[in-house]
This record gives structure tokens, sequence and C-alpha cells, in this order.
């Protein structure tokens, strides 16, 4: 059995970037996804930025991490979504 080692210490607030097409509600789904596994997250706490020629969309969500196996899950699910790019 491996143990992960991690630099974080738990529970801590934590940024979720996901960079997606500025088509539809982009935002919203990615405020959606994230709620799943952070159902504390405030709407207040999920910001957007467009990329400079407008056909990009930068999300921002602010969480409070409990957990390495719950930022995981939530990369996981961005990762494996097709309206996802790229997450960070």
């Amino acid at each position: 059995m491996t143990e992960q080692t991690t630099l974080l210490e738990f529970p801590c607030e934590f940024p979720i970037k996901a960079f997606g097409k500025h088509a539809g509600d982009f935002e919203e789904h990615i405020y959606t996804l994230i709620k799943q596994h952070a159902p504390e997250l405030e709407r207040s706490a999920v910001s957007a930025r467009d990329s400079r020629g407008g056909k990009y969309l930068a999300v921002t969500a602010n969480i409070t991490a409990r957990s390495q196996a719950q930022l995981d899950a939530i990369y996981g699910d961005l990762s494996n979504d097709s309206a996802v790019l790229m997450a960070l």
C-alpha cells in the first residue's frame, strides 16, 4: 500500500480553475459539477473571466478543500468532462 503525501493541510482554501469555450452556460456547468463534491460552495465563490478574444472562459471556484480525495474527485470529473479543455 502506497501512502500519498501532500503539502496541503486540510481543511484549506483552494482555488480550482477550469477553462472551456465561451458558449452556453459553461460557468454554471462548472459550478454544478464542483458543488457535487463541495456542497458548501456558494455561487458567489465562483467567478469567470473571458479570454482576450472572447472565445474561451476561465472559471475559478474557491472551495474549502476537506481532503486530497475530494480534490482528486473534482479534478477527475473536470478532466472527464467534454466541455472542459483544461483544469488547474
